[in-house]
């Protein structure tokens, strides 16, 4: 029974089915997440971005949608909790940036731009106060550490913590810090590298995550549930993670294809047929991410310029990115995917997926 997989993590968090789903940008709306946590998985809400009120209608429409436990989740990258002040990037790196923006903005009738981006509002603080005034069932950080401190806030108000980590460090700190749980989050993982602060290429890379998650659980297991993130997209891969110790797992990719996403039909159609082809980039956020490969990787990879710090670089292509999106053109935005995306079919449901993929790690398991 699926009920049996993960009993700790029942205890720790009170999902029914160890899945949980990642609180992804621009994918990760009520709908989605509630339709994970009807299925028995934790659905995260994201709220990188999002204006204070936002935050909170959002959190409103999931308790309206489901009565089971769910997650919001944002970043807390030193960078982007604290914008940096444009004002403070060399010329040269804002001129870098711009001049491979500038050779797609022909493609969509855009003028040429050298210009320095604006900065960016200071949205994270506010959301986390209106998550700690929601009393939510569940706090998913990611993207950076969460301070004891602040851990100890959301505590006081009934809350749990899950953090995603990358290193054996990082999870160390997060226990000691009072986390409930952390994810294990392995190179192969689609979208954004769970790091704090910004690393050069190599060393965002990171371990595999059949390395990494055996590792993680030897380190801090005894302490904390570790779920496994990274290139698990059907039950094959949940038991495999399941085996090596963990006690649950996060899938990003496998949800953002499903009927209830935000996802455009478009980035959908990718992540499930044709060539899925993944690289890391920092050229559209400023932070490393796995992409499906691009015209625009190429040339930012070609190109060697640095990226500008925080979100600015997200900034600075502002107008590139959303003309992509409006003509759906795939080569010149960010289209998040994990490295077992090819083993991906069809546009299911968010609670079949839950349903499937933990009967079948069950059956492999004999559970």
């Amino acid at each position: 029974m699926t009920s049996q997989l993960s009993p700790r993590l029942f205890d720790a968090i009170g999902i029914e089915v160890p899945i949980v789903q990642s609180g992804m940008g621009g994918v990760a709306g009520p709908e989605l997440a509630s339709a994970v946590s009807n299925a028995g998985g934790l659905g995260v809400l994201a709220a990188l971005r999002l204006e204070p009120d936002q935050v909170r209608a959002g959190i409103a429409q999931m308790r309206e949608l489901t009565d089971r436990p769910f997650g919001v989740n944002i970043w807390l990258h030193d960078d982007v909790r604290t914008p940096p002040d444009p004002d403070s990037i060399s010329e040269d790196v804002v001129r870098g940036a711009q001049s491979v923006f500038n050779e797609f903005r022909p493609r969509f009738g855009l003028a040429s731009s050298l210009e320095r981006p604006p900065a960016g509002a200071d949205l994270v603080n506010a959301a986390l106060e209106v998550m700690i005034e929601e009393q939510i069932p569940v706090f998913s950080a990611a993207i950076g550490v969460p301070e004891a401190a602040l851990v100890e806030r959301f505590h006081s108000v009934g809350t749990k913590v899950v953090a995603m980590v990358a290193t054996l460090d990082d999870a160390t700190a997060a226990v000691a810090n009072g986390c409930d749980a952390v994810v294990a989050q392995g190179t192969e993982s689609g979208g954004h590298r769970s790091y704090g602060q910004k690393h050069d290429r190599a060393g965002a890379t990171g371990q595999s995550t059949l390395a990494l998650v055996p590792q993680m659980v030897d380190a801090v297991g005894a302490q904390a549930p570790v779920l496994a993130a990274g290139g698990i997209v059907d039950g094959r891969g949940m038991a495999a993670m399941l085996a090596l110790g963990a006690d649950g797992v996060l899938l990003g990719s496998r949800f953002v294809a499903t009927k209830e996403s935000q996802a455009s039909d478009l980035w959908k159609r990718r992540m499930t047929e044709g060539d899925r082809t993944t690289t890391m980039t920092d050229g559209f956020t400023g932070q490393w991410a796995r992409v499906l490969s691009s015209d625009f990787t190429e040339a930012w990879d070609a190109a060697g310029h640095a990226a500008l710090p925080g979100l600015l670089q997200a900034a600075a292509g502002r107008d590139v990115i959303a003309a992509a999106k409006r003509e759906n053109d795939d080569q010149v935005q960010p289209l998040y995917a994990g490295a077992a995306v090819a083993s991906m079919t069809g546009i299911p449901g968010a609670g079949e997926v839950v349903a499937e993929i933990a009967a079948e790690a069950a059956t492999i398991l004999g559970r």
